[in-house]
């Protein structure tokens, strides 16, 4: 005589295994849409500011100036770099296009706006610390099965096959 486990919903072990693995197979069909959502929402954040430094570009001038202590770098260099590269790399990772690069290139840009405005406030230390390990989940993952870099990568284009 077989003895079948039940769970406390009246489900057998088995079915209760299935219903499991089921449930696990739709949220890995649903990852991707995960990667990009993510990749969307930190670029989102990174592109807005860099189109609000560039709407107000004498603003933009004097904060690097007078707020921003950007190490190393003259104030008008770093606001340039700043703007640049708050304008370019979120594209690159909205597309996931060399998209691990783009999030380690946002990722330290994270760090040095931290790091270069001290009056960021508890708010804004919390906002970047948020975008800080988003980023770091684009870097360490791909940007994912929806993402430039993994079409070229099956056509075979990044090989020259």
């Amino acid at each position: 005589m077989s003895v079948q486990m039940t769970s406390s919903l009246g489900l057998s072990k088995t079915t209760l295994n299935n219903y499991l693995n089921l449930i696990s197979r739709r949220l890995d069909q649903l990852s991707p849409v995960g990667d990009l959502i993510l990749r969307l929402w930190v670029a989102y954040a990174f592109w807005t500011a860099g189109l609000t430094k560039i709407q107000s570009w004498d603003s933009t001038l004097y904060l690097f100036d007078q707020e921003y202590s950007v190490p190393f770098l003259p104030s008008e260099i770093a606001a340039y770099l700043g703007t640049s590269v708050e304008l370019a790399f979120p594209v690159l990772l909205a597309f996931g296009l060399f998209g691990r690069w783009a999030a380690g290139v946002l990722f330290l840009f994270n760090i040095i706006a931290v790091v270069s405005y001290p009056d960021l406030g508890v708010a804004g230390l919390e906002q970047h610390e948020i975008w800080g390990i988003m980023l770091l989940v684009c870097l360490l993952h791909g940007p994912g099965m929806l993402s430039l870099d993994r079409l070229i990568h099956r056509n075979g284009l990044a090989t020259g096959r």
